[in-house]
């Protein structure tokens, strides 16, 4: 709750370092690289402050190198779940009552932390546990988190900052309360920003956390926690556990404390966590707040006006940065006959000019993706690709995981825009594309809106605004972030509110005020300061003077 205000500096985007040969911030990444590697980190669980070990251990690895161990974390069970629930709810009433600038204060100094000491640690950590390059690692796990913990401090202010009218005679105020019991945050392997928005967010208001994140994303994820306790996070407010996701979802959704979850992950998980919810809703001591980013078929559509250069060089970055495995990552295309020559031969050109292979090289643009499901999963994808008469392979369609869960970045050309491939979330370096006749702009525009049950990302590339007019109305629902003439990746804090809708998650927009205010629930204060003491009003013809204003409505 709000003590007062003071003036929280407009924030700024943190500048991307380039880690260019020679620089200072390559050389540091590189001796951080190193020195983790020639550890072996014994990871526990983080409940109430204390580190929890169950000697029931997994080991960890890198999906480039998977001989290679980078340690071990501690798997938990059902009562590790409600010992963080006990720990998080004990943490509670202190957590909420803190005055709101002192909670910012915490993740404020959390990102000075993360832009100066922490920085090349977490960014070797997700490239090496997450098998991103250098500049993913350092968009996302540095840059992007350093913009939600600011960014999310303005829009706190903002929000507390948001109060009634007052009529003469009275004082109205809006608190914005913390939820009512504690929240459930489930987060992803590929985003290590993600991973720590999803329970820093409704910290950051008030609220405490119980943190599920993907065993995949764990190495990083224990950096991210130790940032929290430097920043000066207190003891419980965010409990870090590792379980499977029934064993959290068979405690969690059914504690009568349960208030809320913030989710990034697959669209039949949240599916599968929203019927669960909506069972169990009358054990609940209030509607829970459920908030969610799924899956994505993200569509990258140019126009026959289009540059032919621009488009081959938007799916290069847009579909196969870290492997495509961003949520954002474009995985159809949709090109005009008239540029298709053209398209193909740039990006033929920059695929072939690709390198794959470890992180610690910083010539490689292509790494490995997550882990062996994944793997074998896109395999077998493209084993399909390549016995159907009505695909062509582009590029790539090769794969090895004798050394790491390598995936040739492909692109396959589908005569039938209603393909598999075309339609279903594959999560990899694999983009789908389709030749459509130039003189048919109108009829693709209908085709991609109908293809896929997603809403997440998309892009239009046109020189013809009246083109251009056309397909952002065409494609109103098709896409929650929307792009003109640039890659459907790489959404900015601050700049680009981030999130989907139909089969893409809610729609609450990470990065923005919208997000924040789903962590809190208001509650209306009025003080009369001289109350009345005749109960009759004017109309009975025998009443005193007074504002009636002050007392209408509901």
């Amino acid at each position: 709750m709000a003590n007062g205000f003071f003036n929280v500096p407009a924030p700024k985007n943190e500048p991307v370092k380039g880690y260019a040969p020679g620089s200072p911030e390559r050389a540091e990444l590189q001796a951080m690289l190193k020195t983790l590697k020639s550890q072996e980190r014994d990871i526990p669980m983080y409940i109430g402050g204390q580190e929890v070990r169950t000697g029931n251990v997994q080991r960890i690895s890198p999906p480039h190198d998977h001989s290679h161990t980078l340690g071990q974390f501690h798997l938990g069970a059902a009562e590790h779940v409600q010992q963080a629930i006990d720990a998080a709810l004990a943490a509670r009433p202190r957590w909420a009552e803190l005055a709101w600038e002192e909670r910012a204060a915490v993740f404020l100094k959390a990102a000075d932390l993360l832009a100066g000491p922490y920085r090349a640690r977490l960014n070797a950590a997700t490239m090496l546990g997450q098998s991103k390059n250098a500049f993913q690692a350092e968009i996302d796990a540095a840059c992007e988190l350093i913009d939600f913990f600011r960014f999310n401090v303005h829009f706190m202010q903002q929000i507390y900052q948001q109060q009634p009218e007052s009529a003469p005679g009275m004082w109205n105020r809006l608190e914005h309360r913390p939820l009512e019991g504690f929240l459930f945050a489930l987060t992803p392997f590929n985003f290590t920003s993600i991973a720590a928005n999803l329970p820093a967010a409704p910290a950051m208001m008030g609220n405490v956390v119980v943190w599920k994140p993907a065993n995949t994303q764990i190495y990083s994820a224990q950096v991210l926690m130790e940032l929290f306790q430097e920043a000066g996070a207190p003891d419980g407010v965010i409990n870090l556990v590792f379980v499977d996701g029934p064993t959290a979802g068979e405690v969690i959704f059914k504690h009568r404390d349960f208030a809320g979850i913030h989710f990034t992950g697959s669209t039949g998980v949240f599916n599968g966590i929203w019927k669960t919810i909506g069972e169990n809703v009358s054990k609940y001591r209030s509607y829970p707040r459920v908030v969610g980013e799924t899956g994505g078929k993200d569509f990258i559509l140019a126009h026959h006006s289009a540059n032919a250069k621009e488009v081959a060089t938007a799916i290069s970055r847009g579909a196969f940065e870290f492997q495509g495995q961003k949520c954002s990552a474009a995985s159809r295309a949709y090109i005009p006959s008239n540029l298709w020559d053209d398209v193909r031969r740039y990006l033929v050109e920059d695929l072939k000019s690709f390198k794959m292979g470890d992180v610690e090289d910083f010539s490689n643009f292509i790494n490995a993706v997550i882990d062996e499901k994944s793997f074998d999963k896109l395999a077998k994808y493209l084993d399909n690709a390549k016995n159907d008469e009505g695909v062509e392979i582009l590029a790539g369609g090769g794969y090895d995981k004798s050394k790491g869960y390598f995936i040739e970045p492909t692109v396959l050309v589908a005569k039938d825009p209603q393909y598999v491939t075309m339609c279903e979330e594959l999560f990899g370096p694999v983009l789908t594309l389709h030749v459509y006749d130039s003189q048919q702009f109108e009829k693709t525009l209908e085709l991609v809106d109908g293809t896929s049950p997603y809403a997440l990302t998309g892009a239009i590339f046109a020189k013809d605004r009246y083109a251009v007019d056309l397909a952002t109305k065409k494609l109103v629902h098709a896409a929650g972030n929307f792009y003109i003439n640039d890659k459907p990746t790489g959404a900015v804090v601050g700049q680009q509110p981030f999130g989907g809708a139909r089969a893409s998650g809610t729609n609450d927009k990470a990065g923005s005020i919208l997000n924040l205010l789903r962590w809190v629930s208001p509650r209306t204060i009025k003080e009369t300061f001289v109350p009345p003491v005749d109960y009759r009003y004017p109309f009975l013809g025998s009443a005193p003077a007074e504002d009636l204003n002050r007392d209408k409505g509901l």
